[in-house]
Parts: structure tokens; sequence; C-alpha cells
């Protein structure tokens, strides 16, 4: 190596960063970095080789592309360079850890870090005041933050926009100038906002053929009707689920709302900035709350897509428990049973069972001949009828008035240009053309809401219905409930009676009046309301992409930068080693199979997280005693080591054996315990005979840990 040839020049590799774009674009601290560095390089009698760039990336974490190809670079064998030269060491990291984590990697294979105006030597006290300059350079990036954020939560609170790309449907305009400083807002773009409008009204109310969509069919009508995003693209159902789910389309965006890793701040935190809303308030909550109620942690898929047809909706009229399926004679018959008593006994409820073709036979029998009866009908929604037919006339009044407003507003922008053109006006003053940018935006604002109603009102949703007309839709629906080869349509049914209660001495059907018409609108076109083809929005949608993604291979949650982008488990051979590394499947008869690795639960003094597929060893140490293991190698060694090395450092000694403390996850089972080392690259992990026994695991079995290092 160079480093012990003093005859040769030292290879060296410049590395040079600046925190934010702004600061790159500006050209002034890279440069100027670049030039010291060299000069640094001419005296010393370094030899250049590789320059390294960080133009606008925070030295809190390691993601940064120049950064990780520099340490690549200096830890495969044999090193390109053997001197890396920074300014300083807050250029190299702003994390004392991180930093000595660094350091002593480029260390071991023989590259050293030197800074221009830090010099340090290699004996102790050198590198003690290294640790603390790194410890000093971490908290002023800390205090530098809160600082940052302290204004920025004051700049929200004033109803400025902060920056960043705002949602669809909202632009970023000019709102007043302070200083050297321009302060913005949002304001709504006419441009996309009719899209916004466009999918809380198909989630709310369809498109007229049917009723209220799910996520999936308003992505597919939005992307069948070239209807794409902001970009061009095509949409997706995470990008729609966020659309429809956030607060500041009725004016009230959330400031704060998470830490840069990711994490939910306290409401206390969070801050409000008013703007202008998007959606109205009732529109809104309606959606939510078909989204809560298409959760599946409220209503199972099972009753969603089950084929049983009142599954999910029969309940038992003495305790209230769930009626679910009960089979006898090996399934020749089929009854709905209370699931009180079948889990509890005759203590929980006296229950009762009764014959699934019998009672789905009477509750479609009572809505075809009771509930759907064309005389009886009219009555039952003459007021619902009353209402909807005010709603229409104030709809459109409020047409009427939105047209009368684009035209005055028309009006004003003939008059302004008539004075210009008559001289009256100088068209190069400041507010003229920002009174003339208004009344067009409010022209346009005011034709866009109007025929919007008007396509509101033209669909057969909003379409004036008489009595005569519900009759009709009655009699049509009736002959829709059953099946042409027997059975019954199991939407249809479940559209008009949202909950059925089997009671001693009766069974009560219970609906709304609301969903009633609405499927009686959409039964005419061959549909059913969206009630009755219910979807649901999963809860454990994480990230931009519609599915969380999970990871077979060791990966790393550092205390500071924690990652939770994981490679999808979706091609046959990442499937094939997510079943070989011991996923488990997700059901209660515990074969094996995959699922989602969960979240960890994270100690008050847990640094790192490490996870890892091994296979099970025995270790005999006498006639008849035997021990379990764990091998640890590869990645998770290295981090493990390194943990180690520095609880070393902080401590001034090593643990017992040169054991590191863990809390071990297996499955569902969790112990604290330690890991020992395995001669020079690994790790071992004792797994004690509870642990094996509660997993069912035996020698040669493929086990998943996560581990995290105290």
């Amino acid at each position: 190596m160079n480093m012990q040839s003093p005859h040769v020049a030292l290879r060296a590799a410049l590395y040079l960063r600046v925190s934010t774009t702004r600061q790159a674009e500006h050209d002034v601290s890279i440069p100027d970095q670049r030039k010291q560095g060299e000069a640094y390089c001419a005296s010393r009698g370094y030899q250049l080789v590789e320059t390294f760039v960080e133009a606008g990336a925070s030295a809190t974490n390691d993601r940064r592309p120049e950064f990780q190809r520099m340490i690549e670079a200096g830890t495969s064998k044999p090193a390109p360079f053997d001197v890396v030269v920074v300014h300083s060491f807050s250029r190299f990291f702003r994390d004392h850890f991180e930093l000595e984590f660094n350091v002593r990697k480029l260390a071991k294979n023989g590259v050293k870090l030197v800074s221009i105006t830090q010099e340090m030597g290699d004996d102790p006290m050198h590198v003690m005041m290294r640790q603390i300059m790194a410890l000093f350079d971490e908290y002023q990036s800390k205090e530098n933050g809160k600082h940052v954020m302290r204004a920025l939560k004051e700049n929200a609170r004033q109803g400025f926009w902060n920056g960043s790309l705002p949602p669809i449907g909202y632009r970023v305009v000019d709102a007043e100038q302070r200083g050297a400083k321009t302060k913005k807002k949002l304001e709504i773009d006419p441009l996309h906002a009719e899209t916004v409008r466009l999918i809380f009204r198909l989630a709310s109310e369809g498109d007229g053929t049917s009723g209220p969509m799910g996520v999936k069919n308003i992505v597919s009508h939005l992307n069948k009707h070239r209807m794409f995003t902001r970009n061009g693209g095509r949409w997706g159902i995470g990008q729609l689920h966020r659309v429809l789910t956030r607060r500041t389309y009725i004016g009230e965006h959330r400031f704060n709302r998470r830490s840069n890793k990711g994490v939910v701040k306290p409401e206390d935190e969070i801050v409000t900035v008013a703007v202008p809303p998007l959606i109205d308030l009732e529109i809104f909550e309606a959606v939510q709350n078909r989204l809560k109620v298409n959760n599946p942690k409220v209503t199972p898929p099972r009753v969603v897509s089950g084929p049983n047809l009142l599954t999910g909706i029969c309940h038992c009229g003495n305790c209230g428990g769930a009626m679910t399926l009960r089979t006898g004679k090996n399934g020749r018959y089929r009854y709905y049973a209370c699931s009180i008593r079948a889990r509890q006994g005759d203590t929980g409820c006296k229950g009762r069972a009764i014959p699934m073709d019998k009672l789905d036979r009477i509750v479609v029998s009572h809505i075809e001949e009771r509930l759907l009866d064309p005389e009886r009908i009219e009555g039952v929604l003459a007021s619902l009828l009353d209402r909807r037919q005010e709603g229409v006339e104030r709809r459109s009044q409020h047409i009427a008035e939105l047209n009368h407003r684009a035209a005055e507003a028309d009006n004003r922008l003939k008059r302004l240009y008539d004075a210009i053109e008559a001289g009256s006006l100088d068209p190069a003053e400041s507010s003229l053309g920002e009174r003339i940018a208004g009344l067009t935006a409010l022209r346009d604002q005011a034709r866009a809401d109007a025929t919007r109603i008007e396509a509101m009102l033209a669909s057969s949703t909003h379409q004036r219905l008489t009595g005569a007309a519900v009759r009709e839709l009655a009699s049509e629906a009736r002959t829709r409930l059953r099946l042409g080869k027997g059975g019954y349509r199991r939407e249809h049914v479940r559209a008009f009676a949202q909950h059925v209660e089997v009671a001693d001495d009766a069974i009560y059907i219970k609906g709304n009046k609301n969903v009633l018409l609405r499927t009686l609108v959409a039964t005419k076109g061959g549909k059913t309301a969206g009630t009755g083809v219910p979807g649901f929005i999963p809860k454990w949608r994480s990230g931009r992409d519609s599915n969380p993604r999970y990871g077979v291979t060791v990966y790393t949650l550092s205390r500071r930068a924690p990652s939770t982008t994981r490679p999808p488990l979706r091609s046959p051979a990442v499937r094939a080693l997510a079943v070989t590394c011991g996923f488990r499947k997700a059901s209660d008869d515990g074969k094996r199979g995959f699922m989602p690795a969960r979240p960890f639960p994270e100690p008050g003094n847990a640094e790192e997280c490490v996870i890892f597929c091994g296979q099970l060893w025995r270790w005999t140490g006498g006639k008849s005693a035997s021990w379990y293991f764990l091998t640890i190698d590869g990645a998770a060694a290295e981090q493990i080591a390194g943990h180690a090395l520095m609880r070393r450092l902080e401590l001034g000694q090593a643990r017992g054996f040169g054991s590191v403390r863990v809390i071990a996850r297996i499955g569902g089972s969790v112990l604290r315990t330690s890991l020992f080392p395995k001669g020079k690259d690994g790790w071992m992990l004792p797994v004690k005979a509870a642990i094996r026994k509660a997993e069912n695991l035996a020698e040669a079995d493929p086990v998943t840990c996560e581990l995290t290092l105290l």
C-alpha cells in the first residue's frame, strides 16, 4: 500500500458537499472547497485521482449517491485511493456515530480521512478530539433544524406556503413581498380543480350509471377516460386514496404532520393552514365515512366478497352478535347461527340457528312483496323525493347565480379592455394586470362550477323522479333480485337490506332510504348502488406505492434515518426465498408460508434493528447436553460488529466474551439475550428450548429473526 511507501505519492480523493440545492446553484462553496482541496493535496504531495461532488445533500444520514460511491470505492480491494480529503469533518458527516463508523470502515482497508481545516493525528488524544468535534457538528445540525422548523411553523400560522409541490388542484402564487423574501400562498388551479371535484363526486355519488364508486373503480374510470395526473401520468390506487383523505381540499392544509422519518407528530405540533376550499365539508365527511366503513378492519373482505347472502349483515336479536355460517352432516346442512353462542356456549347467549336457505328466502320475499311493492314504495320515499326536489331547485338557483357572476366578471373585463384601447388606462400599471388576472380567474371559476353542477343535475342520480317513475323502478328492481338459473343477486339484496336482526318471534330488516333510492335508480341501468358492491381501503397502505414493500434481505434501521422501504415479495424467486427464510403465514393453522415482517417495537435504549435469515443448528457439549444456535454473517454481522465497536468506545470496555445485548423476535416470541462472536466475521444467537417449542422449530429449520441491538 502507498500508506507504507514513503517514496511513492499518496493517492487522494476529494469529497465536496453543500447541504442545499440553493447553495449549489450559487456555485460558491463547491468551487472554494475544490480550490482549497487541490491546494492542500499539492502542498502535501498527494496525487489527486478522483473528486466526489455532493450538490445539495444533508450530512445527517448516508443517503447520498456520491458518498455511497466513495465509500464503496474506498472499501474495495485494492482501494483506488489512500486518502479522503474533506474541507472539514462536518462535510463528511454530521453524526458522530456514523462518522466514526465510516472512518473505521475506511481505515480497515487502509484509507485515511483527513480534514483541511481540522488536522488530526492518529494518537488517542486526536481521535478523542475528532469525536468531540463530531458531537459539536451533530449538535449544531440539530439546533439549526430546530430553529428552521420554528420559522416554518410560524410562516404556516400566518397562512403562507412553505414550499414543496402543492396538492393537485392547487398552485403556488406570490402573496406579498417582505424585504427580499417573497411570501407565497396556495390558490385553486383551474386546470386541475375539476379533476379533484370529479374524484369526490364519483366517490360520493358515482357516474350516473351506478352508486358511489370505490377507489379502484375511480382509478379505472379516470384512466379509461384519459383524465391523467398533473404530470400526465396514469392514476394509481395509493395516489387517489391520498386525494380522497386529504383535508387540504376542505380548506385545512396540515403542515408538519410527519417527521422526516415518516413518524406522525402529536396534534399540538401540527399547524393548520387556511387555504381556499375545493370540496364542501359535507361531501368530504360523507366520503370519509364511506372509506371508514369499507376498511377491512371494520368490514372484513370476506363480508365484502363472500358467497353467503347475509354474512356480515345478519345479527342475533338477543345478544347482537353476528350470525355466521355453521354446517352439519359434513356440509349437507347449512345454518346461520349466533357466533357468541358458538364461542361461549349457553352462558354467552341462548342463541338460535336458522337454516340458511330459509332465512334467505324470508328476507328476499319480504323485500319483494313488501319493500318493493309499487303501491307502498311511493309512500316510503315521499319525504325523500320532496327533499330531493328541493335540492335540485337549490342547485338550479346556484347555477343561475354562477352564470350571473361569470357574466358580470366578463363585462368588467370588457370595460377594462375598452378603457385600455381608449387610452384611459396605462397597460404598464402593475395593479391593472393583477385586476385583470383576478377577474379572469373569477370568471373561469364561476363557469367551471356552473358546468360541474349542470353535469351533476344531468346525471340519472339527480334527475327529477315522480311517484310513477318510482313505482316503475320498484317493479324493475323486483325482477332483478333473482337470478335466471335460481339464487339471488347478492349485491342487490344487500343494498336493499343493510341490517337483518333475527329475534325469537320476528325478523327485523333495516335499511336507509337514501341508499334505497340510489339502488332503485342504479338498477335501471343494470347495476346496483355502490353499497351493494363495497370495496375496501387497506389500512396498511403505507407509502407512495399502493402496496407496502417488504424485504427478505438484511436491512438496517438507523436511529437517525430509518428506512422502511424494502423490495417487494412479488416475483416467484423472491417469494420462494421468503418461504425458505421462514416467513410465517397469516393464519391460525401454523403452516409455513410467508407474511410481511411486522414492525419491530423499539425499546427506549434501542439503537439499531437488524433482520436476517439463518438455519438452526445444534452444538453438543457432552453426552446429553446440547445447545441450538443461529449463525449471523455477511452484512448483518458487519453491522453488529460496528455496533459492538462503538459500544466498547463509549463504555471503555467490552462486555463479557465480547457479547452484544439484543432483543430478539422469532415469530411471535420475544426474548432478551446476547450475541456471541463466532470466529472473526460471524456471530451466534442462542435459541432457548421454550422458543423452539413455541415456534415449532427443529434442527436445520430456516428461521427469520429480528434483532434490536441494545
